[in-house]
């Protein structure tokens, strides 16, 4: 249990970690200090670094966490309240993240490559406001998962 919840937190840590580093410090840096073109740019490239961290995190996360559903838990009728909810949480990000990476950010990098900077103006402010629903989702859960029990 010990090894599943380690890589589970530290799956967690990486994927809302990022999400907070990029929206809470390099966008309204980047907003600061590029010109629109260079921002769309920056933002394409970053995406495409982080995002495979995020299918990885994904994975690992379901693996885990299900894993430690599955065993110690005792399965899903044996889990407390707050284990459902976490799962709850996590699955809705996740398919949140999936309709961001196969719409929004296909069309983002596809109007970088294309130097079309209003549709890719838009693409990433579809991208900004679905992150900022995901990292809120993923501060949430975070936060019922440190407190369990105590909270739910």
């Amino acid at each position: 249990m010990s090894i599943a919840l380690t890589l589970h937190l530290l799956a967690v840590v990486i994927w809302v970690g990022g999400m907070f580093f990029a929206y809470m410090a390099l966008r309204p840096a980047a907003a600061t200090v590029l010109e629109p073109q260079q921002r769309l740019t920056l933002w394409s490239a970053t995406f495409a670094r982080f995002f495979p961290w995020v299918w990885l995190a994904i994975i690992n996360i379901l693996a885990s966490g299900y894993w430690m559903l599955l065993g110690p838990f005792g399965g899903m009728a044996n889990a407390p309240l707050y284990v459902h909810v976490m799962n709850g949480l996590g699955l809705l990000m996740m398919l949140i993240f999936a309709h961001v990476y196969f719409a929004p950010y296909r069309q983002l990098r596809n109007a970088v490559l294309g130097m079309r900077w209003q549709e890719g103006g838009k693409a990433l402010s579809t991208i900004r406001t679905l992150i900022g629903i995901n990292l809120l989702i993923g501060l949430i859960t975070i936060a019922i998962g440190a407190g369990g029990k105590y909270l739910i």
